[in-house]
């Protein structure tokens, strides 16, 4: 009897053990280290870049793209096939005299060597700032749609854009060169980005988007730093795709560029001007959507199984910037697109995307056809487009929110 007594009262020990356990892992410190851990792969080396980013050097085949249960055996391709000005050349992306253009903040305190690439450490406090850790790194919103204004998205704090758009044709690529500013955000849950937009399918549930340019996000990053961004999503921002590398999908190569790093240097008003060159294309032979960022670098791709409608090719491009208004206290934010100031004001003073071409079927960049312009509130932010031998197809962009015309 007494034995039987013991054996029950270890079981119910035993019982209490698992269930706490069972308990303590469920709790959201387990899961947040859980989500830390499958964000933030084993480094070969950490840089600490002067902005507070630590910058891990992860083993090329050890970056979160991996995750994926698609890329699981997936060889990594090196260098895509084709170029949008022929066969892909190394020469195409090595500078001159050899020496490597400082790009980001944290190149000033090291690089990562050949074989890693640089990916961004997911600290707790990112995390924290989330709604959830599932939406962690994801956007909760759709495209700009230049050939629809809903109206409740303006009343109720939607997204606001101005941008240069074409349509109508199947396009494999876009490139801009898009001027870098530091535009100042009112409250921690608005953003402002500049960025080109690769477009398949409707605005409805299945649309697909590449994205890359820069943005200010403090809800992201924890700071009002501009950094280099990408996206992607394959159902209109509901279940698939993320920023960056925050999930499984973008295939990075380049141990150079950091996605999410902070951009160094910026443009000043009437001041010195700084700008960033980004090309996407498709490459023909492999079907992958590759980012080339400036001449110098090559830094990797989207696999084509990702997509639907982008596994064959675009039916829109956009250019331009955007923002989020959540109208504090009731009236529209006060957040800056671009340098914060009107296209009409021009050079040193307005932002600017110039040299701005798209990637044709023979996969050859050539300048946009029936480029159109949309903005849902010109008076808080506008656009300009223009042409000129410098520059080819450019417009200017962006204004300051709230003001005595915006409210």
């Amino acid at each position: 009897m007494a034995t039987a007594r013991v054996g029950a009262c270890l079981l119910v020990a035993v019982m209490c053990l698992s269930c706490g356990a069972a308990a303590a892992a469920r709790s959201p410190e387990a899961r947040m280290h859980r989500h830390l851990k499958r964000l933030n792969k084993p480094a070969v080396k950490s840089i600490e870049s002067p902005d507070g980013d630590i910058i891990d050097c992860v083993h090329i085949s050890h970056q979160p793209a991996f995750d994926h249960p698609y890329l699981k055996n997936h060889t990594i391709q090196m260098r895509p096939s084709y170029h949008p000005e022929g066969l892909y050349d190394e020469s195409k992306t090595s500078s001159a005299d050899g020496e490597k253009p400082m790009v980001q903040l944290w190149h000033q305190n090291g690089r990562c060597s050949p074989g890693t690439v640089p990916v961004r450490r997911t600290k707790k406090d990112d995390l924290l700032r989330a709604s959830s850790f599932r939406r962690y790194g994801r956007k909760k919103h759709t495209v700009a749609n230049p050939m629809s204004v809903d109206p409740a998205m303006l009343n109720e704090g939607g997204h606001q854009h101005a941008i240069s758009y074409v349509q109508g044709e199947k396009y494999y690529g876009a490139k801009a060169t898009i001027n870098v500013w530091d535009p100042k955000i009112e409250q921690p849950n608005e953003f402002s980005l500049s960025q080109l937009w690769i477009l398949g399918g409707s605005f409805g549930e299945d649309l697909n988007s590449i994205e890359a340019g820069w943005q200010v996000s403090p809800d992201l990053y924890g700071d009002n730093n501009t950094r280099l961004f990408t996206y992607w999503t394959s159902d209109a921002y509901q279940a698939t795709g993320c920023y960056n590398i925050l999930c499984s999908g973008f295939v990075q190569i380049n141990s150079e560029v950091a996605m999410g790093a902070s951009i160094f240097p910026l443009s000043g008003y009437s001041g010195s001007q700084y700008d960033i060159s980004i090309l996407i294309w498709k490459d023909p032979k492999e079907g992958h959507w590759w980012m080339q960022f400036g001449k110098e670098y090559v830094l990797g791709y989207w696999p084509s199984f990702l997509f639907s409608y982008l596994a064959d090719s675009a039916s829109m491009i956009e250019w331009g910037g955007e923002v989020v208004n959540s109208q504090p206290d009731g009236v529209h934010t006060s957040t800056q697109m671009g340098s914060g100031h009107f296209p009409e004001e021009g050079f040193s003073k307005a932002s600017y995307f110039k040299n701005i071409q798209v990637v044709d079927s023979t996969n050859n960049l050539k300048a946009p056809r029936g480029l159109g312009t949309f903005t849902e509130q010109s008076n808080c932010y506008d656009v300009q487009n223009g042409n000129n031998g410098d520059w080819g197809s450019y417009f200017y962009y962006g204004g300051p929110g709230r003001s005595s015309n915006c409210q």
